[in-house]
């Protein structure tokens, strides 16, 4: 994508997604770290169902260490990898007690020692609860980026090294959310809306899709 398609396509979808927002509920740190981990191979839908039991009774560290990991196994079950996502949060719990005084670290290299935290999750903390400028590259954002042309790489890492160098560091936050209502609302993952699709004249894959059906 050339300099000129990538400026039209951010102001697009600035434009269009001018209104977009987490899809998580939280009203903490804490909360919001905790469906992020949840959200991992999981709908925003699911996850909010989900956390809207669990919080009731366990939104802080200290009463989510109430719970042993069999019965945080029952709360989220339905979400999906509920093994591995209990033992996650249980341990990251206690690390934001006996390590940072009870509160979500800002810091990025502290998120990231979290268990069941990685660059995704750190990213979304980060960018959302703590108001730094950052790309969670979820598998929207990994879809969307790739197939417009404003990255060109085989991982999420790489995916946000260039969207990075591809959009104004002002504009990193917002922009993540616009990819993530597009590839949600019309750049899905099979059937993508591309009749439907305000950037068509800026998309690589459209691009290519309409060379193919020419020849």
């Amino acid at each position: 994508m050339d300099d000129l398609h990538r400026e039209q396509a951010l102001q697009i979808l600035a434009k269009v997604y001018a209104d977009a927002r987490p899809a998580l509920h939280y009203n903490s740190a804490y909360e919001l770290l905790i469906a992020v981990i949840l959200s991992a191979q999981c709908t925003d839908e699911r996850v909010n169902k989900v956390t809207a039991e669990l919080f009731k009774q366990h939104n802080t560290p200290q009463t989510m260490l109430q719970l042993s990991q069999r019965e945080l196994e029952e709360y989220i079950y339905s979400c999906g990898l509920y093994r591995s996502k209990a033992a996650h949060i249980l341990s990251a719990s206690r690390d934001i007690l006996d390590k940072f005084g009870g509160e979500v670290p800002s810091s990025f290299a502290q998120l990231k020692s979290l268990a069941g935290v990685g660059q995704k999750t750190a990213n979304v903390v980060s960018s959302v609860w703590f108001e730094a400028d950052a790309i969670a590259v979820d598998t929207h954002v990994f879809r969307v980026s790739n197939r417009l042309g404003l990255a060109n790489a085989p991982t999420p890492l790489k995916t946000e090294e260039q969207l990075k160098s591809a959009i104004p560091q002002e504009d990193w936050s917002k922009a993540h959310h616009w990819l993530i209502w597009h590839g949600r609302q019309v750049c899905h993952s099979q059937n993508p809306q591309c009749g439907e699709c305000p950037l068509q004249g800026q998309c690589d894959y459209y691009a290519s899709r309409q060379n193919k059906t020419k020849r």
